[in-house]
């Protein structure tokens, strides 16, 4: 998901030429212009830029999937990746088609929208599903199934959701929206990474110095090389020059081979684990990641049309949801989007021919088993500055692209997201630590630190930040009944155990759908129901001032 650094004047509009004709002006005929072939020379401008940031997300499944989820190599290989392949294929070459078709319809140069694997989805997804299956059963194949069933549900909510995004879009203010993938760009994108470059500095820093100095300082390098191809290159030149002076350890040659691996469809029941708890406990994860996914896609289809490319909104989306839902009948959970920054890709000249090229690319290295042999080739830790520069970009945005007066409502968004984060880190502490429970040491931790309320904040984290965020901003914009609304929601989520209320499960929580059950003081743990309590009153308090209709503090 590569920034929008670089517009030029594409997000200027053309106004009609004028002419005169009796004594009366009006629009004079546009030109009506051939649109150039399926490929121009700036293609291959946009395919660079495309294809390393696909290549990234790639080579970040292959390298994670293994060290976090437990998945083994050959799974990530013969059937993630192929799945992940047909997806991709799919959605590049649906968009490729339709900016074909815009541009023989109306005579004018268009560009295709951008498409790969979500960024934030997919940390999401490895970090917040697959590895906590995984650690709690030890059973890699039901992790990868768990998550093709949330990925599954994703996708058709997606589907669903394409209908109505407009309206979800108009309802919820862009400060919660933005806020909850600021959040989760922040810490499980941003945060670990940076630590991961601080960790091999020789290996990772200087190419991540040179994307923050190619990207933030807007530089065009020689020949129009992108940032990203330079700073891989410049890594992996260095890599092998310290693993040359025995700086650095040479890497473990692949135990896969070079082969070819078809996408297979999923042939057995992994639907039947639509009724597992093992699936639902995660949906306060891939419920929102849906609609985040959705509203995204139409601020890029908003973006595109600033830039001159009018796409249908709801054939563009429904391809984005059936390329997530046909991949993982393919045995790829993670869900694909419309990327942001086309009108960067427009600015560079690329038409459609470069998402043909992203495709052809994405299919040879995910069909050959390429992958690992190019993380043994190109360590993980060159391509992180990219990634941090990703999670730096989604946060920056969340404050850029929202009034002033609602970056209050932003950073609340980032509290509940740093909850969750302070539990992964507590859990993977723990588990590496002997395998010791949350909750088994809970009880023996400081009281300063109030695990149970980090807990009660981490649980349904993407639903509270996206609560948080939205009463806030309604309270900013002194809508009062607007913020009692959200305030209800936020009390009947509380009340079913979707946020806050949780269950001691293995290592860690789950939450505790329990309908309406209270824990009780005991323990000092709350229940969702406690919380529930106070969104009533607060929503209460908020139709009050509605009705009182105070007059306002001026400072």
């Amino acid at each position: 998901m590569l920034p929008e650094w670089r517009l030029g004047n594409s997000l200027s509009t053309t106004r009609p030429r004028l002419a005169k004709h009796n004594g009366m002006w009006s629009a004079a005929a546009q030109p009506s212009h051939r649109p150039a072939g399926w490929f121009v020379p700036n293609d291959i401008d946009g395919f660079f830029g495309l294809f390393v940031d696909n290549l990234c997300q790639l080579i970040v499944i292959a390298g994670l999937c293994p060290v976090v989820a437990g998945l083994p190599v050959s799974l990530v290989v013969g059937r993630i990746l192929p799945g992940i392949a047909f997806s991709l294929v799919a959605g590049n070459l649906f968009y490729a088609w339709q900016a074909r078709r815009l541009a023989q319809r109306t005579g004018q140069p268009v560009t295709a929208l951008p498409f790969g694997v979500n960024t934030v989805s997919l940390f999401a997804f490895i970090f917040l599903i697959l590895a906590p299956v995984w650690r709690e059963t030890h059973d890699a194949t039901l992790a990868w199934r768990v998550s093709l069933v949330a990925g599954f549900l994703g996708g058709v909510i997606e589907l669903a959701a394409s209908f109505c995004g407009g309206w979800l879009r108009r309802h919820t203010p862009r400060a919660a929206l933005l806020s909850a993938l600021a959040g989760v760009a922040i810490t499980f994108i941003s945060m670990g990474f940076i630590f991961q470059i601080f960790n091999a500095p020789l290996l990772a820093l200087f190419p991540a110095l040179l994307v923050l100095i190619g990207y933030a300082g807007r530089v065009r390098w020689p020949l129009g090389v992108p940032t990203g191809f330079i700073a891989v290159v410049a890594g992996v030149a260095g890599a092998w020059l310290l693993r040359g002076l025995h700086l650095a350890p040479m890497p473990v040659w692949p135990t896969s081979s070079l082969s070819f691996y078809p996408p297979l469809p999923i042939v057995g029941g992994f639907l039947g684990l639509l009724g597992d708890p093992h699936v639902w406990r995660y949906a306060h994860i891939f419920v929102p990641m849906a609609v985040l996914n959705v509203v995204g896609s139409i601020q890029n289809l908003e973006s595109a049309e600033a830039a001159g490319d009018s796409f249908d909104t709801r054939s563009s989306l429904l391809a984005n949801g059936a390329s997530a839902v046909v991949g993982v009948f393919f045995g790829n959970p993670f869900a694909p989007t419309i990327y942001i920054g086309h009108p960067g890709w427009k600015a560079l000249g690329a038409r459609a021919g470069y998402s043909v090229l992203n495709a052809i690319a994405v299919t040879i290295i995910c069909l050959t088993g390429a992958i690992p042999y190019l993380t043994w080739f190109m360590p993980i830790e060159v391509t992180l500055g990219i990634l941090l520069w990703i999670g730096l970009i989604i946060t920056a945005q969340a404050y850029q692209e929202v009034p002033k007066a609602h970056a209050l409502a932003v950073a609340i968004g980032f509290i509940p997201t740093l909850a969750e984060w302070g539990d992964w880190v507590l859990e993977t502490t723990l588990g590496k630590a002997g395998g010791q429970s949350v909750k088994d040491v809970a009880a023996s931790f400081s009281p300063d630190l109030f695990i149970y309320g980090m807990l009660a904040l981490a649980q349904g984290f993407l639903f509270i930040s996206i609560f948080f965020s939205a009463i806030l901003a309604r309270i900013i914009d002194r809508r009062w009944l607007a913020a009692a609304i959200w305030c209800l929601i936020a009390a009947a989520c509380s009340a079913c155990g979707i946020i806050h209320g949780f269950l001691w499960n293995g290592p860690g929580i789950e939450p505790d759908l329990t309908f309406f059950h209270s824990k009780g003081p005991g323990g000092g743990v709350p229940s969702g129901l406690d919380f529930a309590y106070v969104y009533l009153l607060a929503a209460a308090t908020l139709a009050g001032l509605h009705f009182l209709k105070p007059a306002e503090v001026q400072h």
